[in-house]
């Protein structure tokens, strides 16, 4: 049987080497597909997979192009390389607004480096009542419900796996430490918002 295309047949069929199957599926995806996946697809084994998916980032970071494989968020993905950032920003942002209010960015802050955290205790620690903006974070898909307080019965949020990967996070551990951006006196600043 000699398929070649997409329908019908594994990469050996077609013609392609593991690489350019890869590179094929990949550049066609909107959110990281793990290594078993890309394995059970392309019919061979995991390790091989991973093996050619971290020699695909290598080459890619050697030859310095434009874009970048990461493992985020529990699989693979491209990105731009972070040199690029600021020309791909003034394309995609030129003559557009930010996408994120100020009030979502500062909530979603809140959310990432409090998580799991209630809506009451975002506002607790924003100083205004951040109901809509949590609606807004939620239907963007940036933050997720994490089940309910035990004491309170309230519902507590979560930054979502879209979240991690928009960032290009392997998960929330590399998030910056925030210490070095606070004032001194940020122990007095929490007693007093409590």
């Amino acid at each position: 049987m000699s398929g070649v295309g997409v329908a019908g047949g594994s990469d050996v069929e077609a013609g392609l080497g593991l690489k350019a199957s890869l590179e094929a599926i990949l550049l066609v995806v909107d959110e990281p597909v793990a290594e078993v996946t890309l394995a059970q697809v392309l019919e061979r084994p995991t390790q091989e997979v991973g093996r050619a998916l971290s020699e695909l980032a290598a080459e890619y970071t050697a030859d310095r192009r434009g874009f970048d494989l990461r493992e985020v968020a529990g699989g693979w993905r491209f990105y731009t390389r972070a040199e690029c950032a600021p020309l791909v920003e003034r394309f995609v942002r030129d003559g557009q607004q930010t996408r994120l209010t100020q009030a979502a960015l500062e909530t979603l802050a809140v959310v990432a480096y409090r998580q799991p955290v209630s809506r009451a205790r975002v506002a607790a620690v924003r100083g205004v009542n951040s109901d809509g903006v949590m609606r807004t974070l939620v239907a963007r898909g940036l933050v997720e419900e994490a089940g309910t307080d035990p004491e309170s019965q309230a519902v507590l949020y979560r930054t979502s796996s879209y979240f991690l990967e928009r960032l290009g996070l392997k998960d929330i551990g590399e998030l910056p430490e925030l210490a070095p951006l606070l004032p001194d006196d940020v122990e007095n600043l929490e007693e007093i918002t409590k």
